[in-house]
């Protein structure tokens, strides 16, 4: 049994002042509470990424290196945490924050472009984790090489299909799986960090503490040379932080945009400590150029070397299931936007399907026909699969970090009217607004032209569901009345950089 929500013209339902959704609350009876939403974070953050942290940091840098790598990400990521906390609580009201806060502040395009872009991110995500998987169950039955050989392919979709099919039972029905799942991952991670601990010398931590030269001699602090390795090692540490927006997401499910405040925070905090253990705590065992030469996955190799042989199993166990339940977490994620958007009118009225869980089934269906179109395309991308595919996929969530600080921005600049209800002030809120930008003006600027080309070829594919939302939602006119003048720049100037991303590929290849 399915019922369709009642697609409606979104400039009507986003062009007041006030801000007031289009999405009327649901009961709070069976939504989830923090503890639910800091399940979700965590296991949408911490999927497989973290058991091969140490080696991929220590090919970047040594201890020093990676402290001020870890520093500067936790101080920029908690500005983005901070201002998703704060738009929370200055709009209650909107659910589905990201699409929400980008909708706005810019305008229906901009929304759409926010909602699409996070979408196939969240699919590329779903893909990257399923090369992990496969990857990892190699070293079980070696037929999966690095996750992109047929026998992978295979494997790897029919997880997906299985996500998509535990997905439809809805958020409020996983909840209770989702906190088991996050326990049984966070098992083996907690097992290495007590036995890393236990091996921890302080005097192997600080010997090359900035590194070695080429004759295996320690180094002095030499500013060039640590700035070339936190730069270098930031790729990777901004990486496992794609999801921190996980509890904003699927606000629409929780008890309260308090809960989701909280929930964000909590997730940040806890994920950041875990990061920071993990990268460093070995390093008090073997140097920077030993856990870089490791077999992946590190941490089961790591872990082995300490307390035996079992070690690898429980770590590769610990894989198995966290990548699994990321999974899960992702699926229920990519379904929001589509299905908040087409109630707005942006995407076709198709999205708005929901089934007798409340899950918006339609949405979970052609999101998981995109990666299983994206994992048969993984076959032909060879042996850097995965790090083309965690590259795009975080790529596509910096411009929806981006327009949602600006947000913050604009709603929290000097004479604009600020909620009494609001807990933060509004210097405050203007404060993050402005450094949170900065700082994802940053990671903008870090991705490179040719990862933001290829976003703007995602945009471009998009392009054609806002038309047809626009049409379904009772929009007259041609193509090009569909779209305000500054909405017409904008597309022109993103089909150009998309043209540019097509030939460049093309020709130099990803």
């Amino acid at each position: 049994m399915q019922r369709q929500a009642s697609g409606k013209e979104a400039t009507t339902s986003h062009s007041s002042a006030t801000g007031q959704s289009s999405h009327e609350p649901s009961h709070e009876a069976g939504k989830v509470g923090v503890l639910g939403l800091v399940a979700i974070i965590i296991s949408a953050m911490v999927g497989g990424g973290i058991f091969d942290l140490p080696q991929n940091l220590s090919q970047h840098t040594s201890a020093g290196g990676q402290i001020i790598a870890w520093f500067i990400t936790g101080i920029g990521m908690w500005f983005i945490a901070t201002m998703f906390r704060v738009l929370a609580n200055v709009h209650p009201e909107l659910n589905d924050g990201m699409y929400n806060y980008a909708y706005q502040g810019f305008g229906r395009f901009a929304g759409f472009l926010v909602s699409f872009g996070y979408w196939i991110c969240n699919c590329c995500a779903l893909v990257a984790y399923g090369i992990l998987l496969t990857s990892t169950l190699n070293a079980f039955i070696p037929i999966f090489g690095d996750g992109n050989t047929v026998p992978a392919i295979i494997t790897a979709s029919a997880v997906v299909w299985l996500s998509f099919l535990f997905g439809c039972r809805g958020i409020r029905s996983n909840k209770v799986v989702y906190i088991i799942g996050t326990v049984c991952k966070l098992i083996p991670i907690a097992i290495f960090l007590v036995a890393m601990i236990a091996a921890f010398k302080l005097s192997v931590f600080l010997y090359g503490f900035w590194g070695f030269n080429a004759q295996g001699q320690p180094l002095a602090f030499h500013w060039d040379s640590v700035f070339h390795q936190v730069s270098s090692s930031m790729l990777v540490t901004l990486w496992l932080f794609i999801g921190i927006e996980g509890a904003v997401v699927v606000s629409g499910e929780a008890k309260s945009q308090q809960a989701v405040s909280k929930a964000t925070v909590t997730g940040f905090i806890g994920v950041l400590t875990l990061y920071t253990l993990v990268s460093l705590l070995p390093l008090g065992s073997f140097s920077a150029e030993q856990i870089a030469q490791i077999d992946n996955p590190a941490m089961a190799a790591l872990l082995a070397a300490v307390v035996g042989p079992w070690g690898r199993t429980v770590v590769t166990v610990g894989i198995i299931i966290s990548v699994l339940f990321a999974m899960l977490v992702w699926m229920v994620m990519l379904s929001q936007m589509p299905y908040y958007g087409a109630k707005d009118g942006l995407y076709p009225r198709m999205f708005t399907y929901v089934n007798k869980h409340g899950a918006p089934r339609n949405s979970m269906l052609v999101a998981t026909i995109i990666c299983q179109v994206l994992f048969i395309l993984t076959y032909f991308l060879g042996n850097n699969v995965w790090n083309t595919i965690t590259s795009i996929t975080a790529t596509l969530a910096m411009p929806c970090y981006l327009l949602c600080c600006m947000y913050l921005v604009k709603v929290s600049r000097p004479k604009q009217l600020w909620p009494e209800h609001c807990t933060f002030s509004q210097k405050y809120g203007f404060a993050v607004g402005i450094l949170g930008t900065l700082f994802a003006l940053f990671l903008v600027s870090a991705a490179g032209l040719h990862y933001l080309s290829m976003v703007c070829v995602v945009y471009v594919c998009g392009i054609g569901l806002f038309i047809a939302g626009r049409r379904q939602s009772g929009a007259h006119g041609s193509v090009v009345q569909l779209f305000t003048p500054r909405e017409r720049i904008a597309a022109v100037a993103i089909i150009a950089v998309a043209i540019y991303g097509i030939v460049y590929t093309a020709r130099y290849g990803l």
